[in-house]
């Protein structure tokens, strides 16, 4: 008797119902072992790593079908049934085959199905592994439903964020989350588009996408840009199947932002009904459970003369559930404006001991000249000896003094060289005027901030606040914030000077030439414990005068 010609099928999918399915070498070796003890002649192996719930998406078993239908295969070697099909239409092809016969037999590890059994017992059990793909994606479905109904997005959220697989949440992405947001900080000044904005955050920046097994790792592109800048999730509103809702991750962006980038980027988009318009929401947070602190505007009847007045006041949102949070009582926006105010008086200064500093900084900066020219000239001369180092090395490759393999080794480390040096070339020539720009604004905030903050309209005054720390809390009616490091010296050493200056009645000194030998003294003083370096100081300074 002849014996029948075999295929061995082997197939693993990468979707998440063949996870736990044997490997492709473990499926192929136990068939191997079952053909050994069946006296089985395979006559070819198979492997295939694609998913079977969908017709036609396996191009190595559709040539397994022609093979059998031009009678080059008689019979299938395969761990089980469901190795072969998931989808009706790749069962009917099996059933159909086996019925007439051109498919002589189906052997798994377990079962043998043959043209002359009912065909009942196959269509049971290859329907079950059909329906187990039904049942798989329906429950699949319910649960990304319920994720979505529960305030998270249930696929991979945008760049900036990422997802807390431990938690089941999603959370800020800390290498991408800042830069992200200083692509929206751009948007919303008015003079940048899209494509600088996109150039800016891959060349200067350095933006890349996340990596993956298979991509990632890359530049953004021009679509990907776009992307971010109209993406509501930015906001807060997550989108699902045609559905939104509000999100529980934290925005990066408030909802007028988002309008604003709508509007500069001229999409009308849909009218969002405006409500008041608050200076420190979703800024200070409650100095207890964490959560932020919103506002509200009440009416209050004023009985002694009959009118209404409006007050405004802050309150913690207590959204933390599994947290009884004991700050209840509220805050009004002028009791929490006085202690603001305080705040920052701790950190003004007369505009004498500004121009003393602007001045003796000036003199710093001719020093600072004096030094950047002799770094700049020395970065030079060395950028042109490494350059010649690789002129030298290809002169050396063309003349086969070098293999291949030293010629390239020499050659990129010298090429990254020359790529570092370029770099420190460009950061030491802008150096001085950044050096000086960015100081001069450390002294004009501390100047005029106060003076601002009290004129000031909603959002100055929340820039404002945003330039004189970080950490903004309200504990038991009391506002405190973490200053930035740029401010402390002011605080530590100012004020006492400032009293001996006063002290000294500076309104009665009628010269400035007898002013400035009057105050010599606090004069060098107040510069002599300066540390004039601002990227040891100044994170946000923001100029106001």
């Amino acid at each position: 008797m002849e014996k029948k010609r075999y295929i061995l099928y082997a197939r693993k999918s990468s979707e998440s119902e063949d996870r736990q399915i044997q490997s492709l070498d473990d499926q192929v070796n136990r068939c191997k072992q079952l053909a050994q003890e069946y006296d089985l002649d395979i006559v070819d192996i198979y492997r295939e790593a694609k998913s079977a719930k969908q017709p036609h998406n396996r191009p190595i078993f559709d040539q397994m079908i022609q093979r059998i239908e031009k009678g080059e295969i008689d019979g299938i070697l395969c761990w089980e049934i469901n190795r072969l099909t998931r989808n009706p239409i790749d069962s009917g092809t099996l059933s159909w085959l086996l019925q007439q016969g051109k498919l002589k037999v189906i052997q798994t590890i377990g079962r043998r199905y043959l043209p002359d059994d009912n065909v009942l017992l196959f269509n049971v059990e290859s329907g079950q592994a059909n329906q187990y793909i039904l049942d798989l994606k329906k429950n699949v479905r319910r649960g990304l439903d319920s994720k979505f109904e529960k305030g998270w997005l249930p696929n991979h959220p945008p760049l900036g964020y990422m997802n807390d697989r431990l938690e089941k949440t999603i959370t800020k992405d800390p290498g991408r989350y800042p830069l992200v947001r200083k692509i929206f900080d751009l948007m919303l000044t008015g003079s940048y588009n899209p494509p600088k904005i996109l150039d800016i955050a891959n060349k200067e920046w350095g933006l890349r996408t996340p990596k993956t097994k298979r991509q990632g790792g890359k530049e953004l592109s021009r679509s990907g840009i776009y992307r971010i800048l109209t993406n509501p999730f930015y906001a807060g509103t997550i989108s699902y199947n045609g559905k939104q809702n509000q999100g529980k991750h934290e925005p990066m962006i408030t909802f007028d932002e988002f309008d604003r980038t709508q509007t500069l980027l001229g999409r009308k988009g849909k009218p969002r009904p405006k409500k008041h318009e608050f200076a420190f929401t979703g800024l200070i947070r409650c100095g207890e459970c964490g959560c932020l602190f919103t506002a509200e505007h009440k009416n209050k009847l004023i009985k002694s003369t009959g009118k209404i007045k409006q007050y405004t006041y802050y309150r913690c949102t207590r959204h933390k559930k599994d947290y009884d949070c004991k700050q209840r009582g509220t805050i009004t926006q002028e009791n929490l404006e006085l202690q603001i105010e305080k705040e920052l008086d701790k950190y003004t200064i007369l505009p004498e001991f500004r121009d003393w500093a602007i001045e003796s900084l000036k003199n710093a900066n001719d020093k600072e000249i004096e030094d950047r020219s002799k770094i700049h000239e020395n970065q030079c001369k060395t950028l042109l000896d490494t350059q010649k180092q690789l002129d030298n090395l290809t002169k050396m490759r063309l003349r086969d003094l070098l293999s291949d393999d030293e010629y390239i080794d020499e050659r990129n480390r010298l090429q990254g060289e020359i790529t570092h040096l370029k770099g420190r070339i460009n950061e030491t020539e802008a150096r001085a005027e950044k050096w000086l720009e960015l100081t001069e604004k450390t002294f004009d905030f501390a100047t005029y901030a106060r003076k601002a903050f009290l004129m000031g309209d909603t959002h100055t005054k929340r820039e404002i606040v945003m330039a004189l720390g970080s950490n903004p809390i309200i504990k038991d009616k009391i506002f405190r914030i973490e200053a930035n490091k740029w401010l402390q010296p002011i605080g530590e050493n100012y004020h006492a000077l400032k009293e001996e200056y006063l002290g000294l009645e500076p309104d009665k000194i009628p010269t400035s030439e007898a002013k400035t030998n009057a105050f010599a003294d606090v004069r060098a003083r107040w510069l002599g414990d300066r540390d004039l370096n601002p990227d040891s100081r100044l994170q946000r300074a923001v100029s106001y005068h």
